[in-house]
Order: structure tokens, then sequence, then C-alpha cells
């Protein structure tokens, strides 16, 4: 009686627990069937945002027996790139950008002549203080690749420049202010700036206010620098940079300015016109006037249609 008992039991027993079961049997294969997903979005930043443009314009033109006259051949090409990088790691920040531009017209009388040439290289370490406000080093590097030359006489041209003569090197500790995503300006108050003048030709006639013989000057001032970059629809942007140099040592009043400004507006995947406007205005570099001994605000205006591509960010 015991014994039948006992087997009832466990019966009942087993049946029970192949009951409490089957509900957690049915979970677990739910589980192992289902997609994982993450639960929390991964908010990890990049370190380092990188990107550029490339832009290339070239018009040609041909004539023949063409009553009006002009040169029977020319051709123009003007050339922009840019290159930057950002990075950021907590309040660390370092921004780098590399500007080229190149440009060449030829032309059957005047031959092959150089109208733009240009690299200009932009690096800021800064730690913030707070959300708007870094303490900032920065540097700059300024100059051309190739020889340039004058044509107040076109059966004389006067060599001008080359590579690193002259070259304008910068180095500024101060503060750079963000109030905007793109526009940041920077301060300060005491700078290291110094005029490079390799080559001896001119180093000898003492060009861009580098005295006779010297390879070198070096100046210390107060510098600022404003930077603007805007998109304003997708095919419309707007870079902008303005660089002011205020020499204590030389007439500190007669401040030295450095703008450049590209406006593009792009018509199709590939192809924008664009408007590069720079504005120089250097207090030693007096070769201005009737006596070719004063500084004059210096002007570059380049409009063109052609490829423009950008990468990255």
């Amino acid at each position: 009686m015991m014994r039948k008992w006992f087997l009832a039991f466990l019966i009942l027993f087993i049946e029970f627990n192949l009951k409490a079961q089957d509900p957690t049997i049915t979970i677990l294969k739910t589980e192992a069937g289902r997609t994982i997903k993450k639960d929390v979005p991964d908010t990890l930043k990049k370190k380092w945002i990188k990107g550029g443009m490339f832009n290339l314009n070239v018009a040609q033109s041909a004539l023949k027996d063409w009553a009006a006259g002009g040169d029977n051949f020319s051709v123009t090409m003007n050339m922009y790139a840019n290159a930057h990088a950002f990075y950021k790691k907590n309040k660390v920040t370092w921004d780098n950008n590399l500007d080229i531009n190149i440009g060449y017209i030829h032309t059957t009388t005047l031959g092959t002549r150089k109208s733009d040439d240009r690299l200009d290289f932009l690096s800021k370490l800064g730690y913030y203080l707070g959300s708007k406000v870094s303490v900032t080093g920065l540097f700059s590097l300024r100059t051309q690749f190739f020889d340039g030359y004058t044509y107040a006489n076109p059966e004389y041209p006067v060599f001008s420049s080359t590579a690193f003569s002259p070259g304008y090197v910068l180095f500024s500790p101060g503060f750079d202010y963000k109030p905007v995503k793109n526009l940041s300006i920077f301060v300060s108050p005491v700078s290291s700036r110094w005029i490079v003048m390799l080559n001896p030709t001119l180093s000898k006639i003492g060009a861009y206010g580098v005295d006779s013989g010297k390879h070198f000057l070096s100046q210390v001032g107060a510098f600022g620098t404003i930077i603007f970059n805007s998109n304003f629809t997708k095919t419309i942007t707007y870079n902008s940079r303005i660089d002011l140099f205020s020499n204590y040592e030389h007439n500190p009043f007669n401040v030295d300015v450095y703008m450049t400004n590209l406006f593009a507006a792009k018509f199709s995947k590939k192809f924008a016109v664009t408007w590069n406007v720079d504005m120089i205005y250097d207090d030693d570099v007096r070769v201005f006037g009737p006596k070719a001994n004063s500084p004059r605000l210096q002007l570059k205006s380049v409009i063109g249609i052609g490829v423009l591509i950008k990468v990255g960010t």
C-alpha cells in the first residue's frame, strides 16, 4: 500500500516539474533565436576628423585670322587643394589645416607666367578651460613653391620670390574662443614671427624687410586670427581667414594683414563656380609708389568654373 502511494506521488511530482519547465524551455528557445542588439547606443566619438577639397579650373582660347586681334593661343590653370585634420580627446584639441594654391597662364606673346603660388599651414594645439575658451599654442608657416617675377617691363621681368624667400614662420601662445561651431577667434598678446629669406639674390637686396645679406628677420608682437567656415546650403560654401600682426619693435600701429576668402557654388556633383579673394598688407614690403618705397594693400581675385571635389567632413 505504501509503495502504491509512493509511486503515485512520484508520478505527480515528475508531471508537475515537466509542466513547470515548459515556459522556461520556451523562453530559452526564444532567447537563443533572438538577434542580439545593443541596449545602450555606442556614444564613443571619433578622435580624428579628417577631410579635404580639390578644385581645378582650366580655360583655353585660340584665334586664327582674327581681325580684332589678340593672342593666337592662351591657356590658364588654377588649382586649389585643402587638407584638414581635427583631433579631440577630453579637453585636448588639435586643429591642422593645409592650403595649396598654384596658378599659371600661358600665351603666345608672353609665354608662361605664374599667377598664383601659395603654401599655407596652420596648426593649433589647445586645452579647454571652459566650454568655449581654450589656452592654445599656434604654429603657422606660409611660403610658395616656385620662382616668381614681377613684370613692370614685360621685356625685363624682375625675380621677386621663390621657396622660403620669403617664408613666414610664426609661433603664438594665446587663447582660442569658439562661440559657435564654425567660428574661431584666436588672440595672443606676445608672439614670435620670423621672415625667412633663404635665396642669396633676394637676401642681398634686402627684400621683404630682411636686412641686406641676412636670411632671417625676427619680430615680436601681438597676433590674432579669425577663421570662419560655413555651408550656407548643400551647394554653397564660404571659407574665410584673417591674420593680424602688430610688430612691437617697429611701427606697431601699422598692422600687417593677411586675408583669404573662398566662395564656392556647386551646380553639379563635381563641378562648381569658385571665387578666391586674397588681401595682404605688409608694412615691410615697401616696393610701391613713385619711388618704390611705400607699402600698399595687395589684392588678388580669381574666378573660375571647374572641378570641385570634397572628401571627408
